[in-house]
């Protein structure tokens, strides 16, 4: 079952990504974005780059030759920090962004396979085959870099590029205090599900002894 969800988990990773490039860097092109400037944009999305992490753990731990391709991210604790990263990912979405915009054809197609279907895939791969008991508290501190690096690259790239990726950090139009407690509360949830994550890792870790 962990092989099939590992499959399962790149195949329709590497769809999503490629089918979203495909049809993002033409609209972004027409809303009056360069080449460079919508490839920047695509890889902007803290959704791209944490569903990219999940395909090059699938890749990884894929590998013929033993973790031969990206080892890094066959290593327990990213593969358990990108299992938290795609559950941030689902639940703000559903609960935040979802009802912001309602995307049509091969965006809505996109929209399920990023933010619903590839993320419950790695989550239910890493509570089956994924989590061992390995994990240490100290390693949410690791964990923990990835969206506060991510925060400030949003913040810093949107006066120069004029736009941000999510609504609620657009300090123009919603003010600094407003963007920084929504900044605060997805940091806090984050946290909060690392806390889980590790406390689920070693109840797993406990059952399989």
């Amino acid at each position: 079952m962990g092989r099939f969800l590992q499959i399962a988990g790149l195949v329709v990773g590497l769809i999503a990504l490629i089918l979203q490039f495909a049809i993002t860097i033409p609209a972004s092109m027409a809303a009056g974005r360069g080449l460079l400037g919508s490839i920047v944009f695509y890889f902007s999305f803290f959704t791209i780059l944490t569903n990219i992490a999940a395909v090059m753990v699938h890749a990884s731990l894929l590998s013929p030759t033993g973790y031969a391709w990206f080892p890094a991210f066959a290593s327990r604790r990213i593969r358990t920090g990108v299992a938290v990263a795609v559950t941030l990912v689902f639940i703000v979405y559903t609960t935040v962004l979802a009802r912001l915009w309602a995307p049509e054809g091969l965006f809505f197609l996109c929209d399920v396979l990023l933010h619903y279907v590839a993320p419950l895939i790695f989550v239910l791969w890493w509570l089956i085959a994924g989590a061992d008991g390995s994990t240490r508290w100290r390693d949410i501190s690791w964990w923990m870099i990835y969206p506060l690096a991510y925060l400030a690259y949003a913040l810093i790239r949107a006066p120069f590029a004029g736009e941000v990726p999510y609504p609620f950090l657009d300090v123009a139009k919603n003010g600094a205090v407003s963007v920084a407690v929504s900044a605060l509360t997805v940091t806090a949830l984050f946290l909060g599900l690392s806390l889980l994550a590790v406390l689920a890792d070693h109840g797993i870790g406990r059952l399989r002894k």
